[in-house]
């Protein structure tokens, strides 16, 4: 009965995390966009700039820059490089979140920014969506979970079991 139990708590535990993965990931996407548009909004008198004089290539905008005499402009243009890299970096991820469910997974997963993952672990509030999605998430979750310690009990039992159950199991 305890075993049941155990097996039962062991499957709400999978479900409850489960049902986590897809308000995570929609999390994080939020907060791509939100700092997407932020760094945009920021280099939108750079790129007025640069269209006005270098038809609108930002590279040749900090070209340029670097190569002014002036202490101030060269310092500038290690800001507007960290800003145009951190833009390209965000529209690299904010296009990452706009593949199917699965891509935008295994991305946030494996290859999203460890920055932005942080940010977004720490801002998390825990939910429990009733959305398709998350239900699928969830039960997923808990039935590889379940069947994963489930089969690792099993197996490390297997040396303590009696050679006559064992004959019993072979027949």
């Amino acid at each position: 009965m305890l075993r049941s139990y155990l097996r039962l708590a062991l499957f709400a535990l999978g479900l409850l995390v489960g049902v986590q993965v897809p308000g995570f990931i929609d999390a994080y996407g939020q907060r791509v966009e939100a700092h997407r548009q932020e760094a945009q909004r920021g280099l939108q008198g750079f790129r007025d700039t640069a269209q006005r004089f270098f038809e609108g290539d930002l590279d040749a905008l900090v070209a340029h820059y670097r190569a002014s005499d002036d202490a101030v402009i060269q310092s500038d243009a290690r800001s507007l490089e960290a800003l145009v890299q951190r833009v390209r970096l965000l529209e690299r991820e904010w296009q990452a979140m706009q593949q199917p469910w699965y891509v935008r997974s295994w991305h946030v997963l494996f290859g999203a920014d460890a920055e932005l993952r942080q940010e977004t672990v720490a801002g998390y509030r825990y939910q429990v969506l009733l959305a398709p999605e998350a239900i699928a998430w969830g039960l997923s979750c808990a039935l590889l979970l379940a069947w994963l310690v489930e089969s690792l009990l099993l197996a490390l039992s297997y040396p303590f079991r009696s050679k006559r159950r064992r004959s019993r199991i072979y027949r």
